[in-house]
């Protein structure tokens, strides 16, 4: 028994050794930021780099470096250039991907600046940009890059150092999800009220399920902006604010979607702090938010629903998760193609209902499930979800990715599996 132990102790200290050296091998321990344009409409689009930089450190895990979920409209490869070998993956959502589905870019060809990071590579490397097609559910190839470190157009400036606070800190970078919140339409004699606002979304997330039993997973830290103004837009009443980021109200003529397109004023506000996940957090007692995948969240700081509507917009720019409501105002114009599988974990059109909740359902359960006893109070699947009536189906009746009720089963599973992958803890 004893020599069984030692060799599994042996065998564990072999694979971290591995999965470090392969890291070290690769990368060497910065972050590479590239900002990029993406341009086009609701037929067509196409990306252009803006600028390369090197910020001083890679908090993302050195061990899960390949994605295994590749959730996003976007995905992100490296391959190393001598050998072609992928190095890195990463899948994401942009807000102008949300774009092409409205009206507006029916009619109008836009650009939108986008930001990404990834872990700096020691040599040459092969980065390539895919988006995936609407009409095809392929992953089209949208830029290629060739990358040489030592090049002289890389930035490696530093930036202003804005005002920060550790909320928690319960490990490296490396072996913890790095969340930052970052402020937004708070002036200079706000500056407690954010990193208390801060603090106290930051309770309430490690007091819902099932964020709650994982809470040493996390590493939590405040960034300050300044804004000129206290607030943010509100273009459809034509309210416009000086703030950090340039954040608003009436996305795509939505009153309650609060977003902001300035993904690089976010990425230079925590060029010097690890972060995995971003929540903006808008000096703003109005009811709204939004979230995209691998990208941001953002919401208000007091409305009553505060808390909940953080805890559902993380829900899509941390785990990936779809929204599951289907009779609620959108600008979207079909955005599920429903002759394919959609990526988001938590909804299914059928087409491939195999590799989502499946094993999940209880014995017996009718495919599609009714809403009505003795299914509507468990894991089913509910047609109705992803802003669509019909064709699409959800987890459950109820659930914080349609109507800011308890995570169910299936959300919570996406959840845990995307702690563990950016953590060096597994869920029990």
């Amino acid at each position: 028994m004893r020599t069984v132990c030692l060799l599994s102790v042996k065998l564990l200290l072999c694979i971290s050794l591995c999965a470090q050296t392969t890291f070290d091998v690769h990368f060497n321990g910065t972050r590479l930021r590239m900002d990029f344009a993406l341009s086009g409409n609701a037929v067509k689009q196409s990306a252009a780099l803006m600028q390369l930089r090197e910020e001083p450190l890679w908090g993302g895990p050195r061990e899960n470096l390949i994605d295994p979920f590749e959730y996003g409209g976007y995905l992100l490869k490296m391959y190393d250039k001598a050998s072609g070998e992928l190095i890195y993956s990463r899948g994401f959502n942009t807000l102008f991907e949300e774009w092409r589905t409205t009206e507006q870019a029916q009619t109008e060809t836009q650009a939108w600046t986008n930001s990404i990071v990834m872990p700096f590579p020691h040599l040459p490397a092969t980065v390539v940009l895919f988006a995936r097609n609407r009409s095809t559910n392929d992953m089209d190839t949208l830029m290629t890059l060739e990358f040489d470190p030592s090049s002289i157009f890389i930035d490696r400036s530093r930036l202003k150092e804005n005002p920060a606070a550790d909320i928690q800190i319960h490990g490296v970078p490396a072996g913890k999800v790095d969340l930052a919140f970052i402020a937004e339409g708070y002036i200079a004699s706000e500056k407690d009220k954010f990193f208390a606002d801060a603090k106290r979304f930051t309770d309430s997330l490690f007091a819902i399920p099932p964020y709650d039993r994982r809470r040493k997973d996390f590493n939590v830290r405040a960034v300050f902006l300044e804004s000129g103004e206290s607030g943010t837009d509100f273009s459809g009443k034509g309210i416009f604010k000086n703030t950090a980021l340039n954040s608003g109200f009436y996305t795509f003529g939505t009153d309650r979607y609060l977003t902001t397109p300035d993904m690089k004023s976010i990425r230079d506000a925590v060029w010097n702090i690890p972060c995995d996940a971003i929540f903006v957090l808008v000096n703003s007692e109005v009811y709204g938010g939004g979230g995209m995948y691998n990208f941001y969240a953002i919401g208000t700081a007091d409305n009553e629903r505060t808390i909940q509507v953080f805890v559902h917009e993380f829900g899509h720019s941390f785990a990936g998760l779809a929204d599951e409501y289907f009779s609620s105002e959108t600008s979207y114009n079909d955005f599920y193609n429903i002759r394919f599988e959609p990526w988001e974990p938590n909804i299914t059109t059928l087409v491939d209902f195999d590799r989502k909740w499946k094993d999940l359902l209880p014995v017996g359960t009718p495919v599609p499930t009714p809403s009505e006893a003795p299914y509507s109070d468990k894991v089913g699947v509910f047609e109705g979800g992803g802003y669509l009536a019909k064709g699409i189906y959800r987890p459950m009746d109820h659930c914080m990715m349609r109507d800011l009720k308890p995570f169910c089963p299936v959300c919570s599973r996406a959840i845990l599996r995307m702690i563990d992958f950016l953590s060096d803890s597994k869920s029990p």
